[in-house]
């Protein structure tokens, strides 16, 4: 029997989900499993690896089910997975603690401490701050506060990485998140010995998995082991992906300059390619080969949007809940009804987003969230409305940090849970002031992953 089906799988936040897809980049099906995230104190945020094995489980074989194919119809499968979700290990993938993922920011110290470092390196942010999400923040805060973890720790790797190790047995890193989050540098001889050296983590450059490999390049083959817990069978060859919001970029269609990929979810990511080396003060990059070899990527960031507004709604909306199953619609649905009365502006109600920091133009994992100018004229629907807009806003902050480091901008390209709401969407456009298009197939992630399959077993020739 051919081989005629790519599986993509796409690590969120809160879900994993895998995509069923056919050569022509046809969604054929799509299952999802939860997982749950914890918060032991503020800033923080954790997951435990093996919940995000045993949903990954239960989506693949949901999903399989659903598709109506044969586990031996499929020519290659790969993963994408939150970006800055640190795993502390064994060699044999054995957690030590629970996963410090991409939203956590306890690591704020050692990132400020990073960011002053004398280091060619630093030219990833712009030099200006460091992220508290990135790879060496984290690892830093975990040499430094845990040190008995440290001192067992044999593997220090990200969600994707850990993954695919259970999948094939072998330790890789993308290309992608070491040049996107853990300073590496491909055309400069990859790791920054004296960032590391000045910051005390030397070590865990022997700790990091030692294969970096380019998106879509071939990892291994499934395990019987993994195969049986998948449902599929052993032998399928297993691709490196990368970072959701990366790989987003090509289930996009973004793939030379000029496009820019709006990835919407919890959190919110701007990706965009240039053709020649671009740093600037307020956006991550210029990232070399970190996608598609050639260019290099770009990027701002909210930390929280869609979270936030999750957050009102489990918080605040109960009522909202409860009206909504009796419409049969979901309490977005109904919120956006009730919102899109209102004027822009929100009656004069002003909110800043940064329940969890702030990513970009400032990297502040400090920053806080506020809710300005509440008045007993206001409703649930003036604060959801007033949420959405200070998303939007904070989106356009970017894009015009974009516009100063001479980015070329011409079309934006969107995706994402909001992306599903005609009322979020017309704000971030009228904010923006251009046209969002919404690809077909919504689930970027997931389908960029099967892209790199697709790539990876020849299926096609390049990413183009």
């Amino acid at each position: 029997m051919t081989p005629a089906y790519l599986i993509g799988i796409d690590g969120g936040t809160e879900s994993i989900r895998v995509g069923v897809f056919d050569q022509h980049g046809r969604k054929v099906a799509m299952a999802a499993r939860e997982y749950p995230l914890y918060h032991p104190k503020a800033g923080w945020a954790e997951q435990h690896p093996e919940d995000w094995w045993a949903s990954l489980g239960q989506a693949s074989q949901a999903a399989l089910a659903a598709a109506g194919i044969r586990p031996e119809q499929v020519a290659g499968l790969c993963l994408d997975a939150t970006c800055c979700s640190v795993v502390v290990c064994e060699a044999n993938g054995r957690p030590l603690r629970p996963a410090i993922i991409w939203m956590d920011v306890r690591s704020a110290s050692q990132a400020e401490r990073i960011g002053r470092v004398d280091s060619p390196a630093l030219a990833y942010t712009g030099y200006g701050p460091v992220s508290a999400e990135w790879m060496p923040c984290k690892a830093l805060w975990v040499k430094e506060n845990e040190p008995e973890v440290w001192a067992r720790s044999e593997v220090v790797c990200e969600y994707l990485d850990w993954v695919t190790h259970r999948m094939t047995g072998r330790w890789t890193a993308s290309l992608m998140e070491t040049s996107g989050r853990w300073f590496y540098n491909n055309r400069k001889g990859g790791w920054p010995r004296d960032l590391y050296g000045a910051i005390g983590l030397l070590d865990a450059l022997e700790k990091f998995p030692a294969d970096i490999l380019p998106a879509g390049a071939l990892v291994g083959e499934l395990t019987a082991a993994a195969a049986a817990d998948l449902g599929l069978v052993a032998g399928i060859p297993v691709f490196e992906g990368g970072p959701d919001a990366y790989t987003a970029v090509l289930g996009l269609q973004v793939t030379r300059p000029g496009r820019l990929a709006s990835i919407m979810g919890s959190s919110h990511c701007l990706e965009a390619f240039t053709e020649t080396e671009v740093h600037g003060l307020g956006m991550n990059g210029g990232f070399p080969d970190a996608i598609v070899p050639g260019y290099w990527l770009v990027e701002g960031g909210q930390t929280s949007t869609g979270s936030v507004v999750k957050w009102f709604r489990e918080q605040f909306c109960l009522a909202d809940k409860l009206e909504a199953q009796t419409r049969s619609m979901e309490a977005y649905d109904l919120l956006s009804e009730a919102a899109s009365s209102l004027p822009p502006g929100s009656d004069g109600l002003l909110v800043l987003e940064h329940w969890q920091g702030m990513r970009t133009p400032s990297a502040d994992p400090l920053a806080r969230g506020a809710v300005m100018g509440l008045s007993l004229r206001h409703t649930r629907a003036h604060v959801y409305r007033a949420i959405i807009e200070a998303t939007a806003y904070g989106t356009e902050y970017i894009l015009r940090t974009f516009q100063a480091n001479k980015i070329q901008l011409d079309d934006i390209v969107a995706c994402g849970g909001p992306t599903k709401s005609p009322f979020w969407m017309q704000i971030q456009a009228d904010v923006c002031g251009r046209p969002i298009m919404v690809p077909e197939v919504p689930e970027a992630p997931a389908l960029g992953a099967a892209i790199l399959a697709a790539v990876g077993a020849k299926v096609y020739p390049d990413f183009d």
